[in-house]
């Protein structure tokens, strides 16, 4: 029997899991790491955490991996030296230490510019901006940089000698031409980064390789236009596939490159969504299960009589940018309780997802229905809400393993399982249940989206008095 493994380096831990040709899982194996936060606002975690952990979960597969493919966590930054050692701990895509070197590179390119080529705009989380932070404040360590890597391809460097990256997470530096699927000489001679720091870029399905979010989609069946990825993991993703380059004027969702050739993909991101929830119950109510924190909020009606949540806990970045954006209850009366809270909650990362479908559709993407994914779709009533507030219906699937789940299908088409991604798709993706929207709560959602809609900019016209 042939068995493909997929490997997934996320920020708490690395997935290993090992699936028939059919799509089937084998076997599937976690190991867990810490995160270091040493000063506020930073977030760093030793690269040699993500190996011993990746050999560990793959020994414990009891599979042959040779047939292995790569996904993980987006924008962070790996540096060795010309002996391929580790100069400092990996600076992660949720390190917002950088505000500055954002502004800077938005001078030095242009922000038109910068969106034009790369699809986005500077954002803290980013490769590129981390390397200027390291020129200015580590210069000691900027001087001895060889070569750079992104999480996941540190670890493949690791595991089998190879330095190459795929278009899919190159698209999350910053310092690549996402359009044309190369690295952006332009941008490179502007922030003045050396093009021989840089990996050979390879397509996902030709290296088995692909940032964590693009290999989720590709997992669940987004591979083209009609079906939305949509993810209530801790952050929020909304994604959907492109048959062309195309980019927000503002930014406000990224445009990266998908995992199958040819194709792009536009993606809203919000940082808290069953985020939003953990949170709630960790500080409001300790000792409690979300199932019976749910229960409570399903016995509230549509709406919650106007109480209004923002997710934004730390910032937000679709489709605000803003770091310093803060979450708030609103609307809160006597007669509301705790379930009232917790459904506003599952309300407002409702709303936040559907802001990022709102700016898709402007970019023509005009999706029949979603594919969700995410610790949050174990809520029937969360999906519920969620469906009925983007007004599509929402689809689960068989197997529900995410990033490892999609990488795996990579390395099926790299080793020539699959034809190609579309193959493996049909091979091993199939729906399980479709969750309708109520159509009895279409109007408390679209009053309810209004005043979400209407929060942020009042509650930020009102500091800025």
């Amino acid at each position: 029997m042939t068995v493909l493994v997929g490997l997934d380096v996320g920020t708490t831990g690395v997935k290993a899991i090992a699936i028939t040709t059919e799509g089937e899982v084998v076997s599937s194996a976690h190991e867990a790491y810490p995160l270091s936060t040493p000063q506020p606002g930073w977030s760093e975690q030793d690269p040699d955490d993500w190996l011993r952990a990746g050999e560990k979960a793959l020994g414990s597969l009891g599979v042959d991996s040779s047939r292995l493919g790569f996904s993980g966590q987006m924008h962070g930054l790996v540096c060795l030296d010309e002996r391929d050692r580790v100069l400092r701990p990996a600076i992660l895509w949720n390190d917002q230490r950088t505000g500055s070197e954002c502004a800077e590179i938005e001078e030095l390119v242009g922000l038109e510019r910068l969106i034009s080529l790369t699809g986005n705009r500077a954002l803290p989380g980013f490769t590129a901006p981390k390397l200027l932070w390291l020129r200015r404040h580590e210069p000691d360590v900027y001087r001895r940089i060889h070569r750079i890597m992104l999480p996941k391809d540190y670890v493949r460097f690791r595991l089998t000698g190879e330095w190459v990256i795929d278009v899919a997470d190159a698209s999350g530096t910053l310092l690549f031409d996402v359009a044309h699927r190369r690295w952006s000489d332009e941008v490179l001679s502007a922030l003045e980064v050396p093009r021989d720091w840089l990996p050979p870029v390879h397509e996902s399905t030709e290296i088995a390789g692909a940032g964590d979010q693009q290999a989720a989609a590709l997992g669940v069946g987004v591979i083209e236009p009609g079906i939305v990825s949509v993810v209530l993991g801790t952050s929020g993703v909304v994604l959907a596939a492109l048959p062309a380059f195309a980019h927000d004027p503002q930014a406000r969702v990224h445009a990266f490159c998908h995992a199958v050739p040819g194709t792009w993909e536009a993606m809203g991101v919000m940082l808290n969504a069953a985020g939003s929830l953990q949170w709630f119950r960790d500080a409001l109510a300790p000792g409690s299960s979300f199932e019976e924190l749910t229960e409570e909020a399903s016995r509230w009606s549509a709406g919650v009589e106007g109480l209004t949540f923002l997710p934004y806990l730390q910032g937000e970045r679709t489709p605000h940018a803003d770091p310093d954006a803060r979450g708030s209850f609103t609307g809160i009366s006597v007669r509301h309780d705790r379930g009232a809270l917790v459904r506003a909650v599952l309300e407002g990362v409702a709303y936040g997802l559907r802001d990022s479908l709102e700016l898709l559709r402007e970019l023509g993407v005009m999706p029949e229905k979603g594919r969700v994914s995410g610790g949050g779709a174990r809520s029937r009533l969360w999906l519920e809400i969620v469906a009925s507030v983007l007004g599509m219906p929402l689809e689960l699937t068989v197997v529900e393993e995410g990033s490892a789940y999609g990488a795996a299908m990579l390395a099926g088409v790299a080793g020539g399982t699959f034809a190609d991604a579309r193959e493996a798709v049909t091979g091993c993706v199939q729906a399980r249940e479709t969750i309708d929207p109520n159509a009895g709560w279409a109007s408390a959602y679209d009053e309810g989206y209004a005043r979400f809609r209407a929060l942020y900019p009042a509650l930020r016209a009102g500091e800025d008095e």
